[in-house]
């Protein structure tokens, strides 16, 4: 999957992810993004079931291939 066809929520949550602590879980970054009104919890479950299902995600890392896509989601948020 390329970035451009990525909804902007996923991109955030991956970027989160990315960024996330490391004593954090991904449970406790989609609940950030639920504080912050980012997206629900629900939603932010469906996002992390697709990014699983995309295997951008493994337990509770980005994959190598998830770790590409953050920097260059990270490098369209910079410009």
């Amino acid at each position: 999957m390329d970035i451009e066809s990525m909804n902007i929520n996923k991109k955030v949550l991956v970027l989160a992810i990315y960024k996330k602590e490391e004593d954090e879980t991904l449970t406790d970054v989609i609940k950030k993004m639920d504080n912050t009104k980012v997206f629900t919890l629900k939603e932010g479950k469906k996002y992390l079931k697709e990014l699983r299902k995309e295997q951008l995600v493994l337990d509770d890392y980005l994959t190598m291939m998830g770790i590409v896509k953050a920097k260059e989601i990270e490098l369209e948020f910079k410009i």
